[in-house]
């Protein structure tokens, strides 16, 4: 194991961030903008966001980084920016995480398919290699690989990511199938997690998709087909639209209830993806002894 991971996890479990997008909307973010743009143009308020989870209890914060590789950027006009905005989104979250709180640096999918040809495996290694440099500009202590529903695409974005020595987990998404527990190009989590680990990732998990209840049994997958370290970062529940606005069924209280069987199910990393928000990691860290 990766001596900062080692570090990180002598204390467990290791309670990560919350949601990030809705978080930014708070702070202003509109429909069409784009998030990462705002280190940029709002770090004080990115700053924020990060401050906040840091300041609910979070061992570990992502980089308001997921949408920052130069496929997605050049969409928003920004595509020369790509390095930049990635240095800049980790100095920010490393700022506000000083040295008691590690920062993985967040790098999501680029929203093309590799199996139609809208993209090249050779373009989406370049453009993770691009962002990942940055990251490490920046100074992350880690990066992570995220909410990937296509496994090839998880392996370049991590074979990109490794080329800068840090730790790196790849955390996929796992909500298709009868029982919830494949990608939507119907991997299983056995058969991910295993390309995962021969490619030499240093942490598997799992993230978004359904709402937290079905991360019980995909965390006791994980946890039975691989030795590596278990990221898991659930949704608050299934998102519903009330009166206009997307709402979560989910409360900080009941998703600490989930939370404390997912770890007992073995996860060693554990946090919030869409729908939570700082008051649950800070009902999470309330708990002394979450297990």
């Amino acid at each position: 194991m990766h001596n900062t991971i080692q570090k990180i996890i002598n204390s467990h479990p290791v309670i990560t961030d919350g949601a990030w997008g809705t978080q930014l909307q708070a702070q202003g973010l509109t429909q069409g903008d784009c998030p990462d743009a705002w280190n940029l143009t709002h770090p004080d308020r990115v700053e924020k966001v990060a401050q906040s989870y840091v300041d609910a209890g979070s061992r570990v914060i992502l980089t308001n980084t997921f949408g920052a590789n130069g496929i997605l950027l050049e969409s928003h006009g920004l595509k020369d920016k790509t390095r930049e905005i990635n240095k800049t989104g980790a100095s920010i979250s490393k700022k506000a995480a000083g040295n008691h709180v590690a920062v993985f640096g967040s790098i999501g999918p680029s929203g093309k398919m590799l199996l139609t040809g809208e993209v090249t495996a050779v373009q989406l290694r370049h453009a993770f290699a691009e962002q990942a440099t940055g990251l490490v500009e920046g100074g992350v202590d880690a990066i992570i690989v995220e909410t990937m529903a296509d496994l090839d695409e998880a392996k370049l974005a991590l074979a990109a990511a490794q080329d800068t020595r840090l730790p790196v987990f790849v955390s996929m998404v796992f909500d298709s199938g009868k029982e919830k527990d494949r990608t939507l190009m119907g991997v299983t989590i056995e058969d991910a997690t295993s390309a995962l680990e021969d490619a030499g990732a240093d942490g598997i998990g799992a993230n978004c998709g359904s709402g937290i209840e079905s991360y019980i049994p995909v965390t006791r997958k994980l946890r039975a087909a691989t030795k590596l370290p278990v990221w898991i970062k659930p949704n608050a529940g299934l998102p519903e639209i009330i009166d206009g606005n997307i709402r979560y069924n989910i409360s900080p209280e009941t998703f600490t209830e989930h939370a404390r069987t997912i770890i007992n199910e073995g996860a060693d990393f554990i946090g919030g993806c869409c729908g939570t928000n700082p008051e649950f990691i800070r009902a999470m860290t309330a708990v002394q002894k979450i297990t």
